[in-house]
C-alpha cells in the first residue's frame, strides 16, 4: 500500500507559499516521487512536509517534496508551518528539526510570527553547486536574451540548503517569469537546478522579489529565497544585513547574523484545513513501484 494512502494532513500556508503537512511517524513509510506528485493532484501544493521520527534531540525528522515529485532541502515557509503545528500539539515554543540541509531550530516570537534559524548560507561556487568554478559568487556570468542586450545577467548566486540565483532588476514584475523560470530553472550552469529570484532594492532596508521554485514553478512566497536574496544584497552591499522582503504573498523578516553569519527568518503561517488522502489516488504509483 502506498505510504500516504488513507494518511491524514493538514493543509497550510507561508504567506501564499501552500504546504501540506503529514505525520509519518506512526508508520515511517518512505515517500515515492509518483506518490508524491499524486498527492499534488489531490491536494494542491508546493512543498509536502513529512514528518519522521528523529533522533535524540530533535523533535521531528522533516523530508521536503516539491509538487513535481523531487526532493527539497529547504524550505522556510514550510518550517514556519511545521513549527507552529508542532508546537501547538505539543506546547513548546522551541524546536527543533533534522533536514537534508541540517537540524534547523525555529521558536515562537509572538502574535503567530515563527523565527526559524536558516544556518550560514553557501557562498562557494561547488557548494550551490555551479558547473564552473567562479571566485565570485557575488554575479556569475551568466545571461539570457539576445547577445548584448541581454534580458537578465549576471546573478548573484548562494545556496541556503537549495540551489538560488537571484538576479537584480528595477522591477521583478515587469518580467515574464513564468516563461523565463523554466529555462534558468535548467540551465546547464545548475546541475541540480535551481530557485530563480527577480530581485530590487528599492530602499536600504527593504528587498522586493518574485520566485520561480525549482521543482514547484511560480509561488506567492519562497522563504529560502528571501534568505538567499538578503543574503546576496548585503554582499553586495545593496542593502544592510537586516531587511523587510517583499513577496507577492507579504513580508519576510529576514537578519544575516554578523555574530555566527546565521540567517533568521521571522513571519507567520496561516491554517486551512485537515483532509486525507484516499488510497484510489496512489493506485497508478504504487502499480509504478
Amino acid at each position: 500500500m502506498s505510504a500516504l494512502a488513507n494518511r491524514d494532513f493538514v493543509k497550510m500556508n507561508g504567506l501564499g507559499n501552500e504546504i501540506v503537512i503529514v505525520d509519518m511517524r506512526p508508520a515511517a513509510s518512505l515517500i515515492g516521487a509518483d506518490e508524491a506528485r499524486a498527492a499534488a493532484t489531490k491536494e494542491p501544493y508546493d512543498q509536502l512536509m513529512a514528518l519522521y521520527p528523529a533522533r535524540a534531540g530533535a523533535d521531528a525528522a522533516i523530508r521536503i517534496y516539491n509538487s513535481d515529485g523531487s526532493e527539497a532541502g529547504a524550505c522556510g515557509n514550510g518550517m514556519r508551518c511545521v513549527a507552529a503545528l508542532v508546537s501547538e500539539g505539543t506546547g513548546k515554543t522551541k524546536l527543533a528539526f533534522e533536514t537534508a540541509a541540517g537540524i534547523v531550530s525555529c521558536w515562537l516570537v509572538g502574535d503567530g510570527l515563527f523565527t526559524v534559524d536558516m544556518g550560514k548560507p553557501r557562498l562557494r561556487w561547488n557548494e550551490i553547486p555551479l558547473a564552473h568554478e567562479f571566485a565570485d559568487t557575488r554575479h556569475i556570468e551568466l545571461e539570457i536574451g539576445p547577445r548584448g542586450a541581454p534580458t537578465l545577467h549576471s546573478p548573484s548566486v548562494v545556496s541556503m540548503g537549495n540551489p538560488h540565483a537571484i538576479f537584480w532588476v528595477e522591477d521583478p514584475a515587469a518580467y515574464d517569469l513564468a516563461k523565463i523560470g523554466p529555462l534558468l530553472e535548467h540551465h546547464p550552469m545548475f546541475p541540480e537546478r535551481a530557485n530563480i529570484t527577480l530581485a530590487a532594492t528599492p530602499t536600504r532596508d527593504r528587498i522586493v522579489i518574485r520566485t520561480w521554485e525549482r521543482g514547484a514553478g511560480l509561488t506567492k512566497a519562497c522563504g529560502s529565497a528571501a534568505c538567499a536574496a538578503a543574503v546576496a544584497a548585503a554582499r553586495l552591499r545593496r542593502t544592510g544585513r537586516k531587511v523587510t522582503v517583499t513577496l507577492p504573498g507579504g513580508n519576510l523578516a529576514i537578519e544575516w547574523r554578523a555574530e555566527d553569519d546565521h540567517v533568521l527568518m521571522t513571519g507567520p503561517v496561516a491554517y486551512e484545513h485537515k483532509g486525507r488522502f484516499d488510497e484510489a489516488l496512489f493506485a497508478k504509483a504504487e502499480a509504478a513501484r
